[in-house]
């Protein structure tokens, strides 16, 4: 074997050995785009927190429930987030009855497929496509 030959079948070797590794990258850590939808639902249940805690907020000052969102945004509670971040749809709020109410938000994938633990886990727990969440209000300590 020549050294011209014994280069090449070397250069195969680490050009295989390369893609191998890209490949088994990219199957243990997941697709770039597969990554971002997970992104976006931990977002989206972090807005959700958000907001109920805004709604708290409100409770505690108000001894009632917002109307809507729109009440909420007048009243001085911090930064929300009231879109999706993906579509910009406005997440739903909604009155149930005089202390419960329920946040809703569309996801891309269940939380239990994830495998690794994301913020909220737990209550946060939501399905494939649209969930809502019935809450009622915390009162906060002043």
């Amino acid at each position: 074997m020549t050294a011209a030959s014994r280069d090449r079948v070397a250069a195969g070797i680490v050009s295989a050995a390369v893609v191998a590794a890209a490949a088994a990258g990219i199957y243990l850590l997941r697709s770039p785009s597969e990554e971002r939808t997970l992104r976006l639902d931990e977002r989206r249940v972090a807005d959700l927190v958000a907001l109920s805690a805004a709604v708290d907020v409100y409770w505690t000052r108000h001894q009632r429930l917002p109307a809507s969102l729109d009440e909420l945004r007048s009243e001085p509670v911090g930064r929300l987030n009231l879109n999706d971040p993906a579509s910009s749809s406005t997440y739903e709020y909604r009155r149930l009855a005089d202390r419960s109410y329920e946040v809703c938000a569309t996801f891309e994938r269940d939380s239990s497929a994830r495998e690794r633990p994301a913020f909220g886990d737990g209550v946060w727990a939501h399905r494939l496509g649209r969930q809502c969440f019935p809450r009622e209000p915390r009162a906060l300590e002043k």
